[in-house]
């Protein structure tokens, strides 16, 4: 099922298809951890395309590209905003496969894709609208930390693999619930979704 706010071209679902019965291949034949796709399943694309056409105008960005699969959700979110999503991957193999996915599917349009370390880059922004992180679960704190301070009020920022990593990312998540700069709450989509959302300091009763 495709979300009925955007029109997905033949290209994009052909894309899709082909990304989800390679992530499907990886997690049965023993591919190494870091060269699998790990990538969302459906309906957790379908999630990040409603939050991030919902989010304020301002850029959207994602951390850990990998083939390209959640990038399509949202780069179709970036199309009804009008503006493009600029996605973060470290691996050089699957910056070229993302590549190749923006380039079958006709989106190279709405999408940048930076090949390097997103916790420098992000330094550069004054401020975000959205953010999908989907990195290396021991570098969550780090990205939340440079995240969040830059998200506009009512800016949103999804953390995936909350409920799948949960020993793990416990602390992670506590810490997002007892922060005042936001609402956060945890989904049971997909592998579990952390859902910030920047508070509005303009009403004081928040």
């Amino acid at each position: 099922m495709k979300p009925t706010f955007v029109e997905f071209s033949k290209p994009i679902l052909e894309r899709m298809a082909y990304l989800e019965e390679r992530d499907a291949s990886d997690r049965k034949d023993g591919t190494p951890h870091l060269k699998r796709l790990r990538q969302i399943p459906p309906q957790t694309g379908m999630l990040l395309a409603l939050l991030a056409a919902s989010a304020p105008h301002g850029p959207v960005v994602e951390i850990g590209t990998s083939g390209g699969y959640s990038s399509l959700w949202l780069a179709q979110a970036c199309r009804q905003r009008g503006d493009k999503l600029t996605t973060y991957e470290l691996l050089p193999e699957k910056v070229d496969l993302a590549r190749e996915t923006f380039a079958e599917a006709h989106i190279e349009d709405r999408v940048d894709l930076v090949h390097g370390d997103a916790r420098s880059k992000l330094r550069d922004y004054e401020e975000i609208a959205f953010c999908f992180l989907d990195a290396e679960k021991e570098m969550y704190a780090e990205f939340y930390d440079l995240v969040v301070p830059r998200l506009l009020p009512g800016g949103i920022l999804v953390v995936d693999n909350v409920i799948s990593h949960q020993a793990d990312l416990q602390s992670f998540v506590d810490k997002a619930r007892k922060d005042k700069a936001i609402d956060a709450l945890v989904l049971r989509v997909g592998l579990g979704l952390l859902v910030c959302i920047k508070l509005d300091r303009r009403w004081p009763n928040r």
